[in-house]
């Protein structure tokens, strides 16, 4: 038989479903998913199905047309979005609407904990954010019954994304809603936060250092590599001890009966927890390239030869944080070393002026290679010629060129048929009938 716990959790989190079905707010959330998944796979499918007949020479359809990037990231991109501007409202009516009412007063003087019960919230939201994914896996099987393909490995990395980023704004606005006293302080609250992570990637993108440490964490720059195909340990993690931390706040303030300073203690050390967990999972470095072009990653031969080399191979740039080589740089070498070579240090020494104007260091442009007690200094970012480099530091010869054929893609010519009526008539009248049943019954 089951427990009376287990019975009592299966009650709240059915009456949080009932809540949530109920919720004029969650219906309309549904309803803009629909619209805003519609509008963007339309259009995803008629940029691509062009590419794929007009770029070129003679019609020749472009190589690389990677479905990720044609068709799945912009049609998910419609979540950030509601994850953005629409599911903080639901949060904050889920978590300040029996405040409000003074059931929760009620509800604490039951047996359930209030860590239970913000556990419980959680959960019904996150089935809530399930069924909001429903018109965009229809925009995937829409695709695929087109001829499209579908990289599964590609997807599920992007779902995660998306989930973990709506698992973000959940832990943001509730802990929102269980500080201010009422919803409209909570939504500014959750709007300000959100546009304080906007300016702090700005800052990344300008200033370089610690600030574009800080940046890789917020929550578009972390939703951002797995829309790339890169699923790294360290965003991961941080992503996750963020919501965990943002709950913990929220259970701080929602519990009764505990005077105002003991509440901003309890607050400052959920605070410094989080702080010294970050600090640990920023410093993660495994990291996952699922994508099937391989974008993120050497070549096979290559990588193995990198992760056989001795040594510390230490590398210093001479880039200010604004010039665009440095971007350059990251994407085509950087990045992929760090995944790759098990000892790498790297030391950014162009960050004194501001990009191409940091004319005062001598050496500014200048990348230097150090291996096995060997130096030497290139300006290029060109991978065949930055992996000969090192294989000359090392001493070791490089990979054969294995003959491996270039990713091509999947061209496909398409109209999107019945996608207009799927998304823009019936996904949109499903969910208004449904929320109509809901409250007559």
């Amino acid at each position: 038989m089951p427990s009376p716990n287990a019975a009592r959790s299966s009650g709240l989190l059915g009456k949080e479903m009932r809540e949530l079905a109920l919720s004029p707010s969650f219906a309309l959330l549904l309803v803009l998913v629909c619209l805003l998944v519609g509008h963007e796979f339309i259009a995803s499918v008629q940029t691509y199905s062009e590419l794929s007949g007009s770029s070129g020479m003679g019609g020749v359809p472009a190589p690389g047309m990677n479905p990720l990037d044609g068709i799945l990231v912009p049609t998910f991109g419609a979540y950030d979005i509601a994850a953005t501007l629409l599911l903080p409202f639901v949060v904050i009516r889920v978590f300040s609407n029996e405040r409000a009412t003074g059931a929760w007063t009620l509800l604490v003087q039951s047996r359930a904990s209030v860590r239970g019960m913000v556990v419980i919230k959680a959960l019904a939201l996150s089935g809530a954010w399930l069924i909001a994914l429903v018109p965009g896996l229809v925009a995937v099987l829409l695709w695929k019954s087109y001829g499209g393909h579908v990289p599964l490995r590609e997807l599920m990395a992007l779902l995660a994304g998306h989930a973990l980023r709506a698992g973000l704004t959940v832990a943001i606005a509730a802990a929102a809603a269980a500080i201010t006293p009422q919803a409209a302080t909570a939504a500014i609250v959750t709007l300000g936060i959100t546009i304080g992570s906007w300016a702090l990637e700005f800052a990344g993108a300008t200033r370089g250092g610690s600030w574009a440490t800080m940046a890789a964490f917020t929550p578009t720059a972390a939703l951002r590599s797995f829309e790339q195909g890169l699923v790294s340990a360290n965003v991961v993690m941080v992503m996750v001890v963020t919501c965990l931390a943002g709950l913990a706040v929220a259970v701080v303030w929602l519990t009764p009966g505990i005077a105002i300073g003991r509440r901003i203690a309890q607050s400052l050390a959920v605070a410094a927890l989080f702080v010294g967990a970050a600090a640990a999972a920023a410093r993660l470095h495994s990291s996952w390239d699922v994508t099937e072009d391989r974008r993120h990653s050497f070549s096979e031969a290559d990588e193995a030869r990198l992760r056989a080399m001795p040594g510390t191979l230490k590398i210093e740039v001479h880039l200010g944080a604004e010039d665009p080589r440095l971007a350059d740089f990251h994407r085509e070498i950087l990045d992929k070393l760090k995944r790759t070579v098990p000892r790498l240090d790297v030391s950014y020494l162009g960050a004194g002026g501001t990009g191409l104007f940091a004319s005062h260091d001598a050496h500014y442009g200048e990348i230097w290679y150090e291996l096995s007690g060997k130096r030497v200094m290139l300006k290029s970012a060109i991978e065949p010629v930055v992996l000969e480099t090192i294989y000359g530091l090392a001493g070791v010869t490089a990979a054969p060129v294995t003959g491996e054929e270039a990713y091509t893609g999947y061209p496909l010519h398409s109209d999107a048929p019945f996608a207009a009526i799927v998304f823009f008539m019936a996904g949109p009248l499903i969910v208004i009938a449904a929320s109509w049943r809901v409250r007559k019954g």
